[in-house]
């Protein structure tokens, strides 16, 4: 993969990232400590492709750790499903994208695959393994926003036993903990500059509630403002892009000025006064995120075949890899590229799992399931945009999950009958949104227009 994909894949964020790498200023728009890594490892030079091999060879361990604690208890089928589920091309194509959703992935993956080595077979890990493992569980925290929905229960579920209430108790701890925390280690250990970026998230459902009531006491957005936001069309289920500038930027500038903590209390009083206009947004938004009741088309689906232009030097992915991009892009389109046909893999199995005794599979099982639906509950509330590599880790987590429970015991019939009843009714609905519906615009220009 590494030779294929060589010197790696540069979208929009990789691109702004390695400005920062050059120039030696940071901020915290994407995540500092990426791009902190990034810069020690250019030294070695290859623009994307240190970063590149790094994800690709934490994205292989962990799987193959993963496959070969299978195998050494003698399940080496479902050894081979888990390298299959890594070989899709739905998960391997991202992995030349040198992206931190893409950086996420790779070291969530070698946290479970450590820790599977020798939990598959009943064994304590090692505190050498164990340093390591919450090591790369740390980077997965810090280098995406969102990540502590993942990383902080995939955490918890992977202790030594404890009762729900007590991981319950963990769980909500460290995530507060994260949240507090994560902005004072970009700015005092990292030396990131704030850029706004937690603005953004009240701001597009601050937006969406004022479009859809017109109340500007509770949005906080003033009467012309809203007029404005409806004139522009600047509300758009699919992202919050076109409220970063220009004329939609300009009717929200009165709250764009606000401290993020005052801009969240603007945002509860708005989502309790107008609650049915708050669930509107969130659904009509978390349908899209998961691909569902949509047209068909719909844009970031699939990786590019090539690099953002730009003066960086980073440069474009090999020809095979680019090849094997376009060649696999139609799978978007396809039941494996919706994250909602995962998200009912994952409860299916988690229903499953909960039944079940306690075992090394069935509870390694568990933590990457609950980890997968933990963020995916979060998009509920906490998403501004659609884009298919957000889903990456639920949705491998989720395939990981069943796998694993299937390798431990055959499921009941009945509830093999009930998810395969689920997953086709998922399917067929969506297959059916997509021939009744209009295509959605197929580009960010044809999106920023619609």
């Amino acid at each position: 993969m590494v030779a294929a994909g060589w010197p790696g894949l540069a979208q929009y964020d990789s691109v702004e990232q390695f400005r920062q790498v050059l120039s030696g200023r940071y901020d915290d728009w994407h995540p500092p400590v990426m791009a902190r890594l990034w810069s020690l490892l250019h030294v070695m030079g290859g623009g994307a492709g240190p970063m590149l091999v790094l994800q690709i060879a934490l994205y292989w361990l962990g799987l193959g750790l993963l496959a070969g604690g299978l195998a050494r208890t003698g399940r080496s089928r479902a050894a081979a499903l888990v390298l299959a589920i890594g070989a899709l091309p739905g998960f391997a194509v991202w992995q030349w994208a040198v992206l931190k959703d893409v950086q996420m992935v790779a070291a969530m993956l070698a946290t479970v695959g450590i820790v599977g080595w020798w939990r598959l077979r009943g064994e304590r890990v090692p505190l050498v393994a164990a340093a390591l493992a919450i090591l790369l569980l740390g980077y997965a925290t810090l280098v995406r926003a969102n990540a502590l929905f993942a990383t902080v229960p995939l955490a918890v579920m992977l202790l030594p036993r404890r009762g729900w209430p007590t991981r319950l108790m963990l769980a909500l701890a460290g995530m507060a903990a994260v949240l507090v925390l994560t902005p004072l280690i970009d700015a005092d250990l990292f030396d990131a500059a704030p850029s706004g970026v937690r603005t953004t998230e009240p701001l597009f459902d601050l937006a969406a509630i004022a479009v859809r009531t017109g109340d500007a006491d509770a949005t906080g957005i003033d009467p012309e403002g809203i007029a404005a936001l409806r004139r522009g069309r600047c509300v758009k289920t699919y992202f919050w892009d076109t409220l970063g500038d220009g004329p939609c930027g300009d009717a929200i500038e009165c709250l764009a000025s606000r401290p993020v903590g005052a801009m969240y209390l603007q945002l509860a009083y708005a989502a309790i006064r107008h609650p049915v206009a708050y669930a509107e947004h969130r659904l009509a938004h978390f349908n899209m995120t998961q691909r569902w009741l949509i047209g068909r088309g719909l844009m970031d689906g699939w990786p590019p075949s090539r690099s953002q232009p730009n003066t960086q030097g980073l440069g474009d992915p090999g020809p095979v890899a680019s090849w094997w991009i376009v060649k696999t892009a139609v799978l978007a389109d396809t039941p494996l590229g919706w994250p909602i046909v995962w998200v009912a893999l994952a409860l299916a199995a988690l229903i499953e799992a909960l039944c079940r005794a306690a075992s090394p599979l069935r509870d390694l099982a568990l933590a990457l399931l609950i980890s997968s639906l933990a963020l995916e509950a979060s998009f509920v509330a906490i998403s501004i945009a659609a884009d298919v590599r957000y889903h990456l880790w639920p949705m491998i987590a989720a395939g990981l999950g069943a796998i694993l429970l299937v390798a431990d015991a055959r499921p009941a019939r009945r509830m093999l009958v009930a998810s395969s009843v689920t997953l086709a009714l998922v399917i067929a609905s969506a297959i059916a949104a997509r021939a009744i519906l209009p295509p959605a615009p197929s580009g960010y220009p044809e999106m920023l227009a619609s």
